[in-house]
C-alpha cells in the first residue's frame, strides 16, 4: 500500500490555492467603459449572490480559501460575467444547472459567458480544488449589455458541514490514473463531485467543505509540519492568514456536521523522532477528538446531529470516543462506519475516484435516513 500512504499528504505538502480578485458586482443593468469591459455597480456581492461558504467581505468583493466554495446568482439577458481574480484554483461555471465552463486559475479576469437566450437564468460559479496558502477573491456577476443582475437565490433551510481531509477535498477523484504530476492532481481534484458535495445537493441542503490535504486531527500524513494539524486552521477563513477567525454572519446553523479525520493520522508508521509511540499517538487522537467534539457543541448547540466517520486504521478509536459521548448523554453524535467494499480508489494517489465518491455518498445519505435528523 506504499501508494496509498504517499497520498494522503501530499497535498498538504503543495500547499494550496488562495486568490487576490479586483472587481465590482453589478446590481443593476451594467454599463460599460470605453475599453469594452464590464463596469459594474457598487453593490456588495453579498447582497446580490447566495454562498453558505465560509467568506469574507473585502469592500466590493469576497476572499475565501476552502475547496468548494459556491455562489448562486440570478440574471436576466444574453450573457452573463464572473468577476474573479484567481492564479491558485480552477472553478466551474454552471448556467441552469450545466457546467458551461471550466476555468484553470483564471488570474483577474472577468469571464464572459455568451449566446444565452434573453430571459432569466441561474448562474453558479464553484472552486473546485483546494488552495491553502493562497488567497481567492470574488467579484460577483455582471449582466451583458441590456441585461440585469437580480435578486439572490432564497438560501435552503437545510445545511451541512463537512469536516476531514484529501478524502474528502476529492483529491485527484477525475483522474484516470493513480499516478499523478503535481499539475494533474490540480487539474483532476473537483470538490464539486466529492461525495460531500454530492450528498449536500441530494437532500437539498447548502454546504460548507472544510477539507485540509494531508493533515490529521493530532498528527499529519507521515509525520509532516509537526508544529500544526487540522485543528490549527478549522476557525479560519482564509488558512494561509495566521490567527484568522472565520466570522459566521449568522445565517450557517448546520443541522448536520459530518467529520472524517485520522487517514493522516495513522496511514503511515511513527518515523524515529517523532514523539508518538503507537499507543500514545491513539491516546492523544482520542483525547484531541473528543475536544473537537465538544468545540461543535459549542459552536452549534446541542440541536446539531455530529456524524464521526469511523474507517480503516483509526475507525475503532471513533467509535470510542462516540460511545464515551453518548454515555456522557449526547446522543446527537453517531457513529458511522464507512465501508470501503466496492471503492476502487482510483484517483491520483490511491484516493476516492468519483466512481467512489458517489458510493460514500449512497452510503452515507442511506445512513442519515435513519437518524433523526432535525431537518
Amino acid at each position: 500500500m506504499t501508494g496509498m500512504r504517499r497520498a494522503w499528504w501530499g497535498r498538504g505538502k503543495r500547499a494550496g490555492v488562495l486568490v487576490a480578485v479586483t472587481g465590482l458586482l453589478a446590481a443593476l443593468p451594467t454599463g460599460w467603459g470605453a475599453a469594452g469591459t464590464a463596469r459594474a455597480t457598487t453593490a456588495g456581492v453579498l447582497s446580490q449572490v447566495h454562498t453558505a461558504g465560509r467568506v469574507k467581505e473585502a469592500g466590493n468583493t469576497v476572499q475565501y480559501s476552502w475547496p468548494g466554495v459556491y455562489f448562486e446568482g440570478r440574471v436576466s439577458g444574453t450573457g452573463v460575467g464572473v468577476v474573479l481574480n484567481d492564479s491558485a484554483a480552477d472553478y466551474d461555471v454552471q448556467v441552469d444547472g450545466t457546467t458551461v465552463a471550466t476555468l484553470v486559475t483564471p488570474g483577474s479576469t472577468t469571464h464572459w459567458i455568451h449566446g444565452l437566450q434573453n430571459r432569466e437564468h441561474t448562474v453558479r460559479l464553484v472552486k473546485r480544488n483546494d488552495s491553502p496558502a493562497d488567497i481567492s477573491t470574488f467579484g460577483g456577476f455582471v449582466a451583458a449589455p441590456g441585461g440585469a443582475v437580480l435578486g439572490r437565490p432564497t438560501a435552503r433551510s437545510r445545511q451541512i458541514e463537512f469536516i476531514g481531509d484529501s478524502l474528502t477535498v476529492g483529491y485527484g477523484n477525475l483522474s484516470s490514473s493513480r499516478a499523478c504530476t503535481g499539475d494533474q492532481i490540480k487539474r483532476t481534484t473537483n470538490a464539486d463531485v466529492s461525495y460531500g458535495a454530492l450528498t449536500g445537493r441530494r437532500l437539498n441542503a447548502d454546504y460548507q467543505i472544510n477539507g485540509y490535504s494531508g493533515l490529521g486531527m493530532v498528527r499529519n500524513y507521515n509525520g509532516g509540519s509537526p508544529d500544526v494539524t487540522y485543528r490549527t486552521f478549522y476557525d479560519r477563513a482564509l488558512q494561509s492568514v495566521p490567527g484568522d477567525v472565520w466570522q459566521n454572519p449568522g445565517t450557517w446553523r448546520p443541522q448536520l456536521v459530518v467529520v472524517n479525520l485520522g487517514t493522516n493520522d495513522f496511514s503511515t508508521a511513527v518515523n524515529p523522532g517523532e514523539p508518538w509511540t503507537p499507543e500514545s499517538l491513539a491516546a492523544a487522537y482520542r483525547s484531541a477528538y473528543t475536544d473537537f467534539l465538544q468545540r461543535l457543541r459549542t459552536r452549534y448547540g446541542s440541536a446539531t446531529t455530529v456524524v464521526a466517520v469511523g474507517a480503516g486504521q483509526y475507525a475503532d478509536h471513533v467509535r470510542q470516543v462516540v460511545k464515551a459521548r453518548n454515555d456522557a448523554g449526547d446522543n446527537g453524535v453517531r457513529y458511522w462506519f464507512l465501508d470501503s467494499s466496492g471503492l476502487d480508489f482510483l484517483g491520483c494517489d490511491w484516493h476516492y475516484s468519483a466512481h467512489d465518491d458517489r458510493v460514500i455518498s449512497d452510503r452515507l445519505v442511506s445512513f442519515l435516513s435513519g437518524l433523526p435528523m432535525r431537518w
